[in-house]
């Protein structure tokens, strides 16, 4: 027992009978009147009826909330399961099988036409003033024949006084050789002296130098008149002519006209530099003009030594025959058919690309699509020409390719029966 022990408790026998604690000290308590239920209810003031009521309420509600708890369980469930099955599922895929057909190679450049030899004719004598213009551009001339004439006024006098200059020194040669001979005739009758024969011989040959210098200025004069005649080297067709009358025309100025020799006509262009190992000289080639639908044909004459950096494109020369339609300058668009080989065709749908490049989806053995890289080369109306990267023995995947990944498992769709191929203009019809 401590110090201060609890108070005790003396529970009265009569319930009705207040109760009173009893301490230290007594504290008088105030009497608490206890009621009695009311007949026919429990302690909680309910009647059995609407006790058995409440119950059954609450175990409704217990029952649906385990109802829905069991739901949403089974339903969450499912959900995941149904994801799960539409990750693993398998894309059916369509498949075509490339076509081998006979395809044509070739080159297509551009360029334009011009002369095989384009000659530019200017004058190479003495500066001049032009007096007469003989031809036209597109003339057709022969060689040495003239196509300008300039001012000879001058030239020609002097010319004239040089061959009369000849003429004089020829005489006095003729003379001085005939009195030469003379007294060589009488040297052995002792009637000239020595000394008067050798002078003799001396004049004779001075007079025959003299006509030799006359000749040589007379010819010197001739070469300069005649440099007033602007002439045509060679055969062939004036292209462009840029004399007129009263022109002074110099030399190093800018040619009087251009003249395309024995009228050669040819196409200059260039050509890609990986199609250049495919061309070869005497190649037949195709050329068509803008406004023309019938092409001139020509052959391969001449392919560029050199690749230019910058470009990186090559020359290429096209003889051709010609032809009036054919004017140097003309813009043209050249064909080269280098080769007629089987190459694989596949719809454009199948054919895709990225920045790696243009590819296709191949579909394994394993039934697994690869990705393989492809070359186009060309289309045709059946569809892609594939120069690399196919046989032509591959099932290619033939749509939606871009939906697919490398090694991803996939299943082939079998292909339509011929019936439902058949009955497709049917039902378009009817629909």
């Amino acid at each position: 027992m401590g110090a201060n022990p609890e108070p005790k408790l003396d529970v009265p026998a009569d319930p009705s009978e207040p109760v009173r604690w009893i301490g230290r000290d007594a504290i008088p308590l105030e009497r608490i009147t206890v009621r009695e239920p009311l007949p026919g209810t429990d302690g909680t003031g309910l009647s059995p009826e609407a006790r058995i009521k409440w119950i059954a309420a609450a175990a409704v509600v217990v029952i649906a909330a385990i109802a829905a708890g069991v739901y949403w369980k089974v339903r969450a469930s499912s959900a995941a399961s149904t994801s799960l099955a539409a990750r693993e599922s398998i894309p059916l895929v369509s498949v075509v099988t490339p076509t081998l057909k006979p395809v044509t190679s070739a080159v297509t450049f551009t360029g334009t036409i011009a002369a095989r030899y384009d000659m530019p004719i200017g004058i190479d004598g003495d500066a001049g003033r032009i007096v007469a213009v003989k031809v036209e551009a597109g003339d057709h001339v022969k060689r040495g024949q003239v196509l300008a004439q300039l001012d000879d006024s001058v030239l020609q006098p002097q010319v004239n006084r040089l061959a009369a200059s000849l003429e004089q020194a020829r005489a006095q040669a003729s003379l001085s050789a005939a009195e030469y001979r003379r007294a060589k005739g009488v040297e052995e009758a002792g009637a000239l002296s020595a000394e008067e024969i050798e002078k003799r011989r001396a004049a004779a040959v001075t007079d025959d130098a003299s006509v030799k210098v006359a000749s040589a200025m007379l010819a010197e004069a001739q070469a300069r008149l005649a440099r007033t005649h602007v002439v045509a080297p060679a055969n062939g067709i004036v292209l462009t002519r840029r004399a007129e009358v009263g022109q002074i025309a110099s030399p190093g100025g800018e040619p009087l006209f251009r003249l395309a020799s024995n009228g050669e006509i040819e196409m200059r262009g260039q050509v890609a530099e990986q199609d250049l190992p495919s061309l070869k000289v005497g190649q037949s080639a195709s050329v068509y003009l803008t406004g023309l639908a019938k092409p001139f044909e020509g052959s391969v004459r001449l392919l560029g030594a050199v690749i230019d950096t910058q470009s990186r494109l090559g020359d290429i020369r096209v003889s051709l025959k010609p032809d009036p339609a054919l004017r140097p300058g003309a813009f043209a668009r050249g064909s080269v058919t280098t080769a007629n080989v089987q190459r694989p065709i596949l719809p454009q749908t199948a054919v895709l690309s990225d920045d790696e490049g243009t590819y296709v989806f191949v579909v394994s053995g394993e039934s697994k699509v690869q990705r393989r890289g492809v070359h186009v080369s060309g289309t045709t109306p059946e569809g892609v020409i594939i120069s690399s990267g196919l046989s032509g023995t591959e099932k290619v995947v033939a749509t939606a390719g871009g939906f697919l990944r490398d090694g991803e498992n996939v299943s082939i769709a079998p292909p339509p029966s011929p019936t439902d191929t058949a009955d497709l203009p049917q039902k378009a019809a009817t629909s």
